[in-house]
């Protein structure tokens, strides 16, 4: 059985960790370099490193906090933001990333996949997708949450594994900061439509709701939060000492 994975989630601003509600009133929480040196040592998975205006602003990603972090950490490092073609997947693997996340460019060009999968392997390839439920439908957004796509996200999700991504993180907009649980439907829907690693991303408040998310979705790969251990409401050990008591493979 495949051990399931903790992961925290870097959302960088400006070279500072920043965290918010429903994607909105970002809060400074402390540096990057700081935090990833931290979770690296108490047993995260892996840590995920966005920088999370790039493609708002319109400029490419900030590489000096990632070569930091990079050089601090001993788990793999998955990275976003700003990444609008191969060559921006070149620069950011040679900062130190393990994989790419890309979101926003790949709805404005879904080859971009398809040319870093074949270029770097399909393992490399991660699609980012912010979702949010609009008219009862779930809707692709770009650009941080801030524009509404219009695209159907259960279809664009297929598509993009079709292209070569390797893995999917679904980042539910209705549950971002709420700490209600994680969206069990959306995350369902996800994992029935491919056969890639499902990261589930946005509600978690405490413990219990990974519990509740890794019973309800066999098949879901890793739960992915922020708030709860940048302040320390969950500490990792701890966490993952409480799901594997509960039945739940993982690696202490």
């Amino acid at each position: 059985m495949i051990t399931k994975r903790i992961i925290p989630c870097l959302d960088v601003r400006n070279g500072r960790v920043v965290k918010g509600t429903n994607f909105e009133g970002l809060k400074d929480v402390s540096s990057p370099v700081e935090l990833a040196r931290y979770y690296s040592a108490v047993g995260a998975d892996e840590l995920v490193f966005y920088d999370i205006t790039a493609s708002s602003d319109g400029r490419a990603l900030f590489t000096d906090a990632l070569r930091e972090v990079a050089s601090q950490i001993f788990i793999p490092l998955t990275v976003g933001g700003g990444i609008n073609g191969v060559e921006d997947f070149d620069r950011v693997l040679k900062c130190g990333a393990d994989k790419v996340s890309v979101n926003s460019g790949a709805i404005r060009n879904p080859e971009i996949i398809a040319q870093s999968a074949k270029k770097y392997g399909n393992q490399c390839v991660v699609l980012s997708a912010d979702i949010k439920r609009v008219d009862g439908k779930f809707t692709v957004f770009s650009k941080g949450g801030r524009e509404n796509t219009g695209i159907e996200a259960i279809s664009w999700i297929k598509k993009c594994v079709g292209l070569g991504a390797g893995e999917v993180v679904v980042n539910s907009i209705d549950t971002d900061g709420v700490k209600g649980g994680f969206d069990i439907e959306l995350l369902t829907l996800v994992c029935e439509a491919v056969k890639v690693p499902v990261i589930a991303s946005g509600g978690a408040g405490n413990a219990q709701h990974f519990l509740d998310l890794f019973t309800a979705i066999p098949d879901i790969d890793a739960g992915l939060a922020a708030s709860i251990f940048h302040f320390g409401e969950v500490k990792i050990p701890e966490l993952k000492q409480m799901l594997k008591n509960n039945g739940i493979n993982m690696r202490i």
